[in-house]
């Protein structure tokens, strides 16, 4: 398979505190990638260096084989935040034409990729209001619309489910399952909720800025002989998420 992401030997400090310490991780194309691990383990400072938004003290971070931060790369990688970066005064729209407007695209696909995400996240309705009256979980939607919108190779998403119902929640992992599938892109998904790990072809479980142990979610239960992947992360040294 081909390696897309490449973490080599990566270590971040802020201050006195280790965030990163020796990580090393390669994700593939067609892959759906999961960092798992409780808030403060150092998930959202490994994916703000993949995306270039942070660079470690030691090691490296390759995207397609480029080193990063890389503006050239911004192209291929979709980006959903934590925290939601947002136009409030804008529509939806307003918001989705003006991201979509960053990348190369002609007016027809513009409009076209617009429809196709605003769809996905259930916000076609929804897309002439103002985005300060949308609801957190509209707003999490609408971010996670503005990372696909250029139809990137790379999609980064940090707790992207977090404040979506449910019901939506299954129809967003079936189009990342889609996309990982069909078109052979590379997904990386932040989370602390299991059954989300359970949909992720491989897992980097994460605690305190070190990575306790990688593999499929299968391979993890046998491995250490456990029902689920709660019991998994403590066997590994964690404790509970």
């Amino acid at each position: 398979m081909e390696t897309t992401v490449n973490v080599q030997q990566v270590s971040k400090n802020f201050g006195k505190k280790t965030v990163l310490s020796d990580v090393n991780l390669h994700m593939e194309k067609g892959q759906i990638y999961g960092l798992i691990g409780p808030s403060g383990a150092g998930k959202t400072t490994l994916v703000k260096m993949m995306v270039g938004m942070d660079v470690p003290d030691e090691g490296r971070v390759e995207i397609l084989q480029t080193k990063m931060p890389s503006l050239a790369m911004l192209q291929h990688i979709g980006y959903m935040a934590q925290s939601d970066a947002l136009y409030g005064e804008l529509t939806g729209e307003e918001n989705l034409k003006f991201f979509a407007s960053m990348f190369k695209m002609g007016r027809a696909e513009q409009k076209q990729r617009i429809g196709y995400a605003a769809n996905l996240v259930n916000l076609t309705h929804e897309l002439g209001k103002k985005v300060s009256a949308y609801s957190g979980g509209m707003k999490r939607r609408l971010s996670l619309a503005i990372a696909l919108i250029h139809n990137p190779s790379i999609l980064i998403l940090d707790e992207p489910t977090v404040g979506i119902d449910p019901e939506l929640r299954q129809s967003i992992w079936k189009e990342l399952a889609r996309l990982k599938s069909s078109e052979q892109k590379t997904i990386i998904v932040t989370t602390h909720v299991m059954d989300e790990a359970e949909k992720c072809d491989r897992l980097a479980m994460v605690r305190e800025g070190k990575i306790l142990t990688v593999g499929t979610p299968e391979q993890l239960k046998l491995q250490y002989g456990a029902e689920n992947l709660d019991d998994v992360f403590l066997q590994a040294g964690g404790r509970r998420l």
